[in-house]
Parts: C-alpha cells; structure tokens; sequence
C-alpha cells in the first residue's frame, strides 16, 4: 500500500456560517420546542403506579429514575420534560428498572475534583454545601445525564431598589417599607449585573439605557427571558426575532427587531388604552423592550394594554418558594390584562398551576406565546482532495483481485517465504454476454480513503457509499470534508 502527500493547495479551511431557525410556543405552563411533540417512551410505560391510576410516580432514587436533576420528566423518549434539548442525548428511551440510566461519577481525592451540580448516593438527596469538605478520600460523586436546557422567564417586580434610611431597620423579609409603599433594598441580581452591559449597548438604543428619557429600568417592571446559547450559537441574527401574543387563539400583538438595533417594536395589534390614559398613543411602533443578542437575553418592558375583550391573568398566582424576590401570595401582575411584561407566562417561571382553582387555570390557558428567532453558529470545516493519478491507485487488498486455485506460495523454508510471482489477476472487466469477460484490463474499485498523520498512525477513514469503479487510465480526486 502506497501513501499520497496532501499538496498545501489539497487542505483547505474555513468557516462555515449558518443561521438555523428557532421556535418556541408556551402555552398553559408547557413550553414546545420547534414543534417537537411529546414522545412517551419505555421509561413512562414500564413502572407501575403507586396511587392506581395508571400514571407513573417519581421514584425515589435520582440515579436510576427518568429524572432531569430532580425534576420528574414523565417519561419522555429523550427523559427531558418538553421544551428542552437534551445535550449528547444520552439516555434515550431507558425504562426504569430495566435499563437504568447511565450517569457521571467521580471518586474524591487529593485533586478535589467535583462536578457543578452533583448527587449523593441512592436516595440520599443532593449535597449540602459542607458535606463536600467534609466528605472522605474516596467517597464517590455522582453526577446526572441527560443534561438539558430550556428558555426561563424572570418576572421581576423591585431590580434595583435603592437601600433607604427607612430601611435601616427593614427586617429579615423586609417587612419595613418606606413612603412609597415598596420594600426598600431589594434588588434582583441577574439585573445588577446586566446594568453595564445594558449601557454599554446604549449607542446602539436610548432604549438600553438603564435610565433615560424612556423610563428608569430600576424601578420598572421587567420581564426578562433567557435564552441559552445551546438553542443560538455564538449570537443572535440581528432582524430575525419575532414575538407573538395570542389571546383565545388570535392575535393580539407582534414584536420585532425590524430595526436590527435591538429594538423590539409593536408591528401588529390595534388596542389601544383609553383616550385619558398616558398610554393612549397608538401602540404600532412603539418599543416594548430590547434584545441582547450576544447574550441571549430579551428585557421586555411595554406596559401598554394589547386587548380590549375584557381578558384577564388570574389574580393569587402562588410560588413554589414565597421566600423570593417578587414572589408573594398576591397576583404577580401589576394589572391582570394583557401587556408585554406579562409575555410568556408559564415558561419555567415559578408561576404554579397547581395552585389554581379550575375557573383561574381555564383562563389562564387562553393566553398563549409565540418566540421565533434565528441564531448564528460558526463551524470550522477542514477540506482535503485526495488525489487517484492516472497509472497509480491501481492495486487491491481484495483477495478476490486474484485468479481463484493459484498456488499462492512459489518456496517455503525456515529460512524463506517466497510468494508465486506468475499468480494472474481476475479479470473483471464486464461484458455484455454471459459467462464471458471482456479484454483484460487493469481496474479497481475504490472504496474508502483514508487518512494518516506524519507518522503513518490511522486518524479517520472516509467510506464512499458506493465503491467507484478506477481504470488505469482515469484520473479521480475524492473530496473530503470534516466539520471540526
């Protein structure tokens, strides 16, 4: 067997750049992901049910239950709840106790190594954050696959709160407020520290700015969704974000960045406030929020009502932990209509509608989301033409290239293995008649490539689907290509 050099104009790279398409609909606290539907698999159907009703418990141990963290995730093919993306798809359609998840461990040593979020052993729960430090040489570290992602939505009520001196004697739940009413120095995080980024995109917009002619984003309600990179890439497409809010099925107002500055602006719904109202201007054209695109972070901002039919989010909307910010025994809405800072309602935000009578959860479900966008991924592809020259690549490993019932061997000795040089090729030149062959030529079929480094070791084999047939007078040259 022969090696070929690559010539420096056989490997080219590049980067290829493409902008695929991202959907998201929410609708009554599910979100759904470019249409995906949900695809139950061995995993809901194989355990029995606890309170006979035919539908699978959560079981106990996080290791070897259809779990995503510790969120049950119902028995899904790809044991990720709907909505979200399952990294690597490890796990697909493992039922419980038949065919237990695979999962990541680590033994503890001197290296101190650990995961970013881990599990005890079995059922004994999650890590407190001392039992780490405390814990001894070998003590193993579990893990959890599939890891998996999803949009989120931050309904944030108090972002920046100034500490005033009214609340010097604020206590624990900031049960002291000062004049205004609100709870003095509270602040949500994620905003603090979105603040220099928000003003350091103010040349593109005013609307960024935390503070300008536009309103002040420490005192505003915001609703702030995130986007993880996995669903986008690198960024963003600037132009291609468009946010739609349906009440009963039709639309009540559209948001796009048609400015491609981050802008999101009203391009479609005809409500507008009453006439006394400040908000009376006509809602077209008007700016409800901003795109970070880099980031993936959408602010949205608009306050103006989007429907006249008398709809409503139901009031005494409970959290699954009352001990945080903005969460409280109170409706989350500030006016129950429907307005951009209420959009997406229901997207893995803590809103639980489990907690609603069935007259609140029916009119909740009337108000749906739509989120599309296109992202911008950049993938780095090695190109090699691997060149067959005329009078070369003309020999076959194929032990059928050989005329069958030759002598293989011409002498053997402890001393010395001599093959039959007057062995004779096949003859598989095709003819139009049966059981005859044409005149002989030489020929071979090509039917893989592959690929060495400077040391002669095997780094990849490209098979061709079909093998190509290569006279000795041909010239070929196989395009090879790999996404790195």
């Amino acid at each position: 067997m022969s090696f070929k050099k690559f010539e420096p104009k056989d490997i080219l790279l590049n980067t290829m750049k493409a902008h695929p398409s991202c959907e998201f609909v929410i609708w009554n606290g599910q979100v759904y992901y470019n249409n995906i539907p949900q695809l139950l698999g061995d995993s809901y159907r194989s355990p029995e049910s606890a309170d006979g009703t035919g539908v699978p418990q959560a079981p106990a141990d996080p290791v070897t239950g259809p779990w995503l963290g510790l969120k049950w995730t119902g028995g899904q093919v790809r044991n990720v709840p709907p909505g979200f993306i399952s990294l690597y798809e490890y796990n697909i359609d493992r039922a419980l106790n038949i065919n237990n998840f695979i999962y990541p461990y680590i033994r503890k040593d001197s290296a101190r190594a650990s995961f970013r979020t881990a599990i005890a052993s079995s059922s004994e729960g999650g890590w407190t954050k001392n039992e780490w430090e405390n814990a001894v040489n070998s003590d193993i570290l579990y893990g959890n696959y599939p890891l998996s992602a999803s949009i989120s939505r931050k309904y944030i009520t108090t972002p920046s709160a100034s500490v005033s001196a009214s609340c010097k004697t604020c206590g624990p739940n900031f049960e002291n407020h000062g004049a205004d009413g609100m709870p003095q120095g509270q602040y949500d995080k994620q905003f603090v520290a979105l603040k220099n980024r928000l003003n350091f995109y103010g040349n593109r917009s005013k609307h960024y700015l935390v503070t300008s002619s536009f309103g002040d984003k420490n005192i505003q309600i915001l609703n702030m969704i995130n986007i993880p990179s996995i669903f986008y890439g690198t960024q963003i497409q600037p132009g291609s974000i468009s946010l739609k809010f349906y009440i009963t099925g039709s639309l009540a107002g559209e948001l796009r960045d048609i400015k491609q500055n981050g802008e999101l602006i009203q391009v479609s719904g005809t409500y507008q406030d009453d006439a006394a109202s400040a908000d009376a201007s006509p809602v077209l054209g008007r700016v409800a929020g901003v795109t970070l695109y880099d980031e993936g972070i959408i602010l949205l901002t608009g306050s103006w009502s989007l429907d006249g039919s008398g709809f409503a989010f139901p009031p005494a909307i409970s959290c699954s932990n009352s001990s945080q910010a903005g969460c409280s025994d109170i409706s989350w809405y500030p006016d129950d209509s429907a307005r951009w800072n209420n959009f997406g309602a229901g997207a893995n935000d803590l809103i639980q509608l489990n907690n609603m009578d069935p007259s609140p959860q029916a009119e909740f479900a009337k108000a749906s989301f739509n989120m599309s966008f296109r992202g911008t991924t950049e993938t780095q592809v090695m190109t090699m033409f691997a060149h067959a020259k005329r009078g070369e690549t003309n020999f076959s490993n194929n032990p059928t290239s050989i005329q069958y019932g030759q002598e293989q061997l011409h002498f053997t000795s402890s001393h010395v293995y001599e093959e039959n040089k007057e062995r004779m090729l096949a003859n598989i030149v095709s003819s139009s008649y049966i059981n005859y062959s044409g005149s002989f030529k030489r020929q071979v079929y090509v039917s893989r490539v592959a690929i060495y480094d400077e040391y002669k070791n095997l780094i990849g084999v490209a098979t061709l689907a079909n093998p190509v047939r290569k006279e000795e007078d041909q010239d070929y040259t196989f395009k090879l290509k790999l996404d790195i």
